[in-house]
């Protein structure tokens, strides 16, 4: 199979590469650091299986592996951490295995098994499976069977659409298939909502507006949309700007 390292300890990624070539049968198409690296390299190399760190920089593991599942022909996810405590996590993110390090050859060996058996017949889950108490740093978008990445740091409102949530960040928009209803409970406090299609970033408010005709919109301080605010979410969203 090919396989694809993410770890962002240079030694684990030796391990791990010498380990598989101890093995044999197998090759090593890439080897990364972070998980948003991660990502990358699984959409331009479509590895088999992936042997993934949870603590990692940039993005980790348990959320690179969220994303993954999204993915139309995912990968298979083995996690191999230094870590216990994660092992819940990683079962909830389709993970088939969770090797502890230092990883031995025949639980190697094992875990490259059972992702042998779920290409060959078992179908993961075709959305990304949620983790709780876990709030994402990126958004994921598809495009044509990719993903783009969006840092949740970086989105300013979201709107919802038919059956698709719309993404306005700082370097444009882009379309989610998560529910607004699921994102505002995922990012609770860093999203307020102003009307039943629309959530808004806590730090882009900029004032609230009247117009003549008694409607009250926001003004956000990026990009300077101006959005209404129904009257059910005005008292609400009154008292949390309070705050701000």
């Amino acid at each position: 199979m090919d396989v694809l390292i993410a770890d962002d300890e240079p030694l684990a990624r030796e391990r791990l590469a010498a380990l598989l070539a101890e093995l044999g049968g197998h090759r090593v198409v890439a080897v990364v650091g972070d998980g948003r690296s991660a990502l990358d390299a699984c959409l331009s190399q479509a590895p088999d299986v992936v042997l993934m760190d949870i603590e990692m920089p940039e993005m980790d593991g348990l959320e690179a592996a969220r994303h993954l599942a999204g993915m139309e022909s995912p990968p298979a996810v083995v996690f191999c951490t230094a870590y216990d405590e994660h092992a819940l996590a990683a079962f909830e993110a389709a993970a088939v295995d969770y090797l502890l390090k230092p990883v031995r050859a025949e639980r190697l060996a094992a875990a490259l098994q059972r992702a042998a058996e779920r290409r060959a017949g078992r179908k993961q889950a075709a959305a990304a499976p949620s983790l709780p108490g876990r709030a994402r740093t990126h958004l994921a978008a598809r495009l044509r069977g990719s993903l783009r990445l969006i840092p949740v740091a970086d989105v300013r409102y979201l709107q919802a659409e038919e059956k698709y949530v719309v993404v306005h960040h700082a370097r444009g928009e882009d379309l989610v298939e998560d529910s607004l209803k699921g994102l505002e409970a995922e990012f609770a406090g860093r999203f307020l909502r102003i009307h039943r299609n629309c959530l808004v970033a806590r730090e882009q408010f900029s004032e609230l507006r009247r117009s003549p005709e008694g409607v009250v919109h926001a003004v956000l301080r990026d990009g300077g949309a101006v959005l209404e605010v129904s009257r059910r979410c005005l008292p609400a969203l009154r008292d949390e700007l309070k705050h701000l």
